[in-house]
């Protein structure tokens, strides 16, 4: 018998104009999509029902947290805006709480500048602690996102991100598969 397929969704974490996040995210999305025995979704929360008169969960929007429930691990993309991660992106992310717990999450960085997301990446790192998310090892780094990619979104040097997406995808699908594994079959003690 087959086993049930991992549910592994990408969240595109940005709203801005012009995104520089978006190609970066498409090159993993697609290696995502492609992954066996994965199943993905694209969530983009410039495209999200996101109320602002109120916090947390009482603004949840049903379709992400259903999606969010559903998972077995995510994939976040962020860009790095002046050292720190965008507020849409906690916004949305601060929507869902118990949907997340002893779920993987791995994170892919963007910048204009040479560290590829490092700083967003480290302090985003404890807000999906807090959430309940197991964080991977390993990171993904787009670093001058403005000259990596061209006028239609594609890597300028193909393949120049095939390793290191190979070895974080490697790690958050058997990530995934171990704590689906333990939510599964391991209760938690009282």
């Amino acid at each position: 018998m087959e086993p049930k397929p991992l549910y592994i969704p990408l969240i595109l974490g940005t709203v801005r104009q012009g995104r520089r996040s978006e190609p970066a995210a498409r090159v993993v999305y697609e290696r995502l999509a492609a992954w066996p025995g994965v199943q993905t979704d694209w969530i983009d929360v410039a495209h999200m029902n996101l109320r602002f008169d109120g916090a947390g969960e009482d603004i949840k929007d049903p379709g992400f947290a259903a999606k969010m429930t559903r998972s077995d691990g995510l994939v976040i993309v962020t860009p790095e805006y002046n050292h720190g991660y965008p507020g849409m992106l906690k916004h949305a992310l601060d929507t869902c709480l118990k949907e997340y717990v002893h779920k993987a999450v791995g994170v892919v960085g963007v910048s204009a500048g040479p560290w590829g997301g490092t700083r967003v990446i480290e302090n985003l790192l404890p807000v999906l602690r807090e959430l309940g998310l197991v964080t991977i090892f390993w990171n993904v780094h787009f670093t001058y996102a403005g000259r990596a990619f061209d006028e239609q979104g594609n890597l300028r040097e193909p393949g120049s991100h095939d390793k290191i997406i190979g070895k974080f995808l490697r790690e958050l699908v058997w990530m995934s598969k171990v704590l689906r594994h333990g939510r599964e079959s391991v209760p938690i003690e009282a």
